[in-house]
């Protein structure tokens, strides 16, 4: 059980297996004291000694005290040479914020968070902080929550001007920690369109390191995640630290090693290019950040994310409920269809047992290619001369529900929308637009334009009665300007564009709760924890091809959960890489998410249209176990030449075992994986070979896997407890 415990000067925060603890110093300041498995109480004077800043009794602020003080909240400019959480440009133009102090107040369950997205639940515990500058009268409301059931602590702040001037926040960390010691390995999730979420692991050095962007979105080239692992830490043992951020756009999460070796870690929206105007009176609220420790490996650590997502974060309603083996006709069809086509795409899929059919991009206005009718969300009567309307009549007499792509949040230089609402568009005057896809960023920081675009999405869901919708967003920002916003405030401009979004997203969702919402935003270019607090599952990645897939997914799953991944079985050669792969490695790889299809089912031969119907089956079958059991990683694509990842059911009595070998090697014998997560007690079954085995034998010795064939050959394993 959660619990938040006052032991004199101490605050503790601790469940069942972990422990937070901070301390009220003399002189009102507030040290971090520990954060790591549970304790039962800690000596924080021997915690101070170490550090030399003193006991909780002889510390001081002289001397430059605030320097060697592992602290909660820190700020820069009155003896702390550290980089800061908080800082301040005041009304006389100096920097320097003291914050010390003033009470604290603890409160069963969690409040929301203003205009943003965050964990919640009554399972928890809340501790409430205010910290406050006696000169300036800004104060910070530091908010921690500790939960029964995950092994987190989520945190964030909340600046509020108590004084009578103004003042321009330069920088507002959700969260800040100090470790005692630098003797960690740093892992983030680095890469590229089509090459999302690699693993990028290195040791700590002196200096700042981590993951940011400057894009306007969570981005294809980082993740808003950084764990720290000590040396040696595996994916089944050691000791690890992750850090997420609940937030969709520009952030940072770093980790800066000091003089005295000591770590300070922060994570937040990325201070540069950020500016904040807050008038005497209001505040400011930052994203939800959360922190998780795992004393058993990385595995462990992503298990707990994955817990705290499903059950604190994601739309309750969808996140056990069964997620429908879709059809997307993009691979399809691309731009080239009517009607008649789509609606015998979609026949070819109902044959095969296909739940939902999707019909994506080129739909609306005079859109043939990508250059053109973005914002025009009406349809395009040459393709569709019955409108939406005839055509999900159609697709829904086939036994199939029916969703459809948009990307509302862009506009087309060539398009109605941008001929009558020019300033709708983020740009800067004078500048030449630049436009990426032929297509320019709609200012979602202004009222008006959330109004249309929550107009025209609702409109079109209700239209064709919709089940499902894609929403897409493909490209990132540039002339980062605002006719909406004063000059002074143009820095406010990529916070209050997401901020415009999830309101947006935040009236639709509620609008149409039965609908199934899936983001998209060139594949995985802005798949977050924040988004997913609207939307259960996000497009994986554009690159559909089975081995990058493996990469792709293996990486992802470090902080998200497989019931998020949205991931399909394609046609060959792959549209990305031109790579032929068995089919059967397709399948298995793709049902490492929420399972669909993105190919054109007419061209399959009646072997694989048999494949197809079976794999369906399949997926239904397996989707509990897939989606949301307890996940391993256990071979890493990034380690080597073979990837394999399991689920286990939640009472062990089934799991679902994935291994794929990337090149053919000569003459090498078969990979011995040892399987996780199975009860030792037990006996199982491999469905498909009919092979037994003590749960014990396969976590211990290991479970063989002959594979045959050539390059990307896989397995693909239901093991059940022998006379379940």
């Amino acid at each position: 059980m959660a619990e938040i415990l006052q032991q004199g000067n101490l605050y503790h925060l601790r469940n069942d297996h972990i422990s937070y603890i901070m301390a009220v110093m003399p002189e009102n300041v507030l040290a971090h004291i520990y954060f790591g498995g549970r304790l039962h109480q800690i000596n924080a004077d021997a915690v101070l000694r170490h550090t030399g800043a003193g006991d909780t009794k002889s510390f001081t602020v002289q001397e430059c005290g605030l320097d060697r003080l592992p602290q909660e909240y820190p700020a820069f400019g009155l003896g702390d040479q550290r980089e800061g959480a908080l800082g301040i440009e005041n009304a006389d133009g100096s920097v320097a914020v003291d914050l010390r102090y003033v009470r604290a107040e603890i409160k069963n369950g969690k409040p929301p968070l203003a205009g943003l997205p965050a964990t919640f639940g009554d399972d928890c515990k809340t501790l409430r902080v205010l910290l406050a500058d006696p000169c300036t009268r800004v104060q910070a409301e530091l908010l921690y929550t500790v939960f029964d059931d995950c092994d987190v602590i989520a945190r964030s702040a909340r600046i509020v001007n108590g004084g009578t001037r103004d003042i321009q926040l330069e920088k507002v960390m959700s969260l800040s920690l100090d470790l005692p010691d630098d003797r960690w390995e740093m892992i983030t999730l680095n890469g590229s369109w089509a090459r999302e979420r690699s693993v990028n692991r290195r040791a700590l050095m002196p200096g700042f390191q981590g993951a940011a962007t400057q894009c306007g979105a969570s981005s294809h080239q980082q993740s808003p995640f950084m764990a720290l692992a000590r040396r040696g830490t595996t994916e089944q043992q050691g000791e690890a630290l992750g850090v997420s951020l609940i937030y969709s756009g520009n952030f940072v999460a770093k980790a800066a090693v000091y003089q005295n070796r000591s770590v300070r870690i922060a994570a937040g929206i990325n201070d540069a290019d950020f500016s904040w105007k807050l008038c005497p009176g209001e505040a400011f609220q930052t994203p939800e950040a959360v922190l998780v420790y795992s004393q058993s490996g990385l595995n462990g650590m992503s298990q707990e994310f994955h817990a705290l997502w499903e059950r604190h974060l994601l739309p309750h309603k969808w996140v056990y409920a069964h997620r429908p083996v879709l059809f997307n006709s993009w691979e399809a069809a691309y731009f080239d269809f009517d009607e008649d086509k789509l609606v015998d795409i979609a026949r070819s899929a109902a044959e095969a047992g296909v739940e939902l059919f999707v019909m994506d991009d080129g739909w609306f206005g005079h859109r043939d290619d990508d250059t053109t009718s973005l914002g025009d969300w009406f349809v395009n009567r040459k393709k569709l001369p019955g409108g939406l309307e005839r055509l999900a009549d159609r697709v829904r007499a086939l036994g199939l529900q029916f969703g459809i792509w948009m990307e509302p949040e862009m506009v087309s230089p060539d398009s109605e929308l941008y001929r009558s609402h020019p300033e709708w568009a983020i740009h800067i005057p004078g500048r030449a637009p630049i436009t990426s896809r032929h297509q320019l960023i709609l200012d979602m920081s202004r009222e008006d334009v959330q109004d249309y675009v929550y107009r025209v999405v609702s409109d079109t869901l209700k239209a064709c009665k919709a089940s499902y919708i894609k929403w897409d967003m493909n490209r990132n920002f540039s002339n980062i300007g605002s006719a909406w916003l004063g000059a002074e405030r143009q820095k406010e401009l990529p916070h209050r564009y997401i901020l415009g979004l999830y309101a947006v997203m935040g009236r639709l969702t509620a609008e149409f709760p039965d609908i199934l919402f899936e983001g998209c935003a060139g594949g995985g270019g802005r798949f977050d924890p924040g988004m997913l607090y609207y939307v259960p599952q996000f497009w994986c990645s554009d690159n559909t091809d089975a081995l990058c897939r493996c990469q792709i997914q293996y990486g992802t799953s470090l902080f998200l959960p497989p019931s998020a991944m949205r991931s399909h079985q394609i046609a060959v050669p792959n549209h990305q890489t031109g790579r032929v792969t068995p089919i059967e490695s397709r399948f298995a790889v793709a049902l490492g998410g929420c399972f669909g299809y993105e190919l054109d089912p007419r061209k399959l031969t009646d072997d694989e249209r048999g494949a197809m119907k079976n794999q369906v089956k399949y997926a239904r079958e397996s989707e509990d176990t897939r989606l949301h059991g307890t996940f391993y990683r256990l071979l890493s694509p990034f380690e080597g030449n073979d990837t394999a990842w399991m689920a286990v059911s939640g009472d062990q009595s089934e799991a679902v075992f994935t291994f794929v070998r990337g090149h053919a090697l000569a003459n090498e014998v078969p990979a011995l994986v040892c399987l996780q997560g199975l009860d030792p007690e037990k006996v199982y079954t491999v469905r498909e070979t009919g092979e037994s085995y003590g749960g014990d034998e396969l976590m211990r010795s290991g479970l063989l896997c002959p594979v045959d064939g050539g390059d990307a050959a896989s397995l693909l394993y239901t093991l059940h407890v022998s006379g379940a």
